[in-house]
C-alpha cells in the first residue's frame, strides 16, 4: 500500500484573473450630491476616509470626490456654507466596472494618477471604490 499524502486546500482560492470586484472596497461612503460641503468632510472625519463616492437622488454615481478637492474648494476666497457637492462636480471622472480585469484597472489608475477610483455596475450604481493599495 502506499502512503499517499494530502495538503489542505485554502478555504478560499484566489482567482487566477483578479477583476475589480474580488479587490474593491465596499465601505467607502456613499453621500447625496445635495450634502454640503461642511457635512461632506464632517462625514469623511468620522469615517476616517479620504474619499467619499457621490451618488444623486437616484443612487446612481456622479463622482468620487477626495478629502484634499474639499479642502480646497472649503478653503476658497469663493466658498460659502451652502455650496453643495454638486456645485464643484465639473465631469463624470472615471469610473470601472466590477468585471474589470484589476491589472487592467491599476494601469488607468497608474496612467491617470487617479488616488481611487469607483466602481460601478451597469445601472449606474456604486457598489464601492478601488483604493490605490490594490
Amino acid at each position: 500500500m502506499t502512503l499517499v499524502q494530502m495538503q489542505p486546500r485554502p478555504a478560499r482560492a484566489i482567482p487566477v484573473h483578479k477583476t475589480v470586484a474580488d479587490t474593491m472596497d465596499p465601505a467607502v461612503p456613499q453621500v447625496c450630491d445635495d450634502m454640503t460641503i461642511e457635512v461632506a468632510l464632517s462625514v469623511m472625519a468620522s469615517a476616517r476616509t479620504e474619499h467619499l463616492l457621490i451618488c444623486d437622488n437616484d443612487g446612481v454615481r456622479t463622482a468620487l470626490v477626495t478629502h484634499a478637492h474639499l479642502t480646497a474648494v472649503h478653503d476658497d476666497s469663493a466658498y460659502t456654507d451652502r455650496v453643495q457637492l454638486r456645485d464643484i462636480l465639473d465631469d463624470r471622472g472615471a469610473f470601472t466596472a466590477p468585471v474589470t480585469p484589476i491589472v487592467e484597472t491599476q494601469h488607468v489608475m497608474r496612467g491617470r494618477r487617479l488616488g481611487a477610483l469607483p466602481v460601478a455596475d451597469e445601472q449606474g450604481k456604486a457598489p464601492g471604490a478601488l483604493a490605490p493599495a490594490h
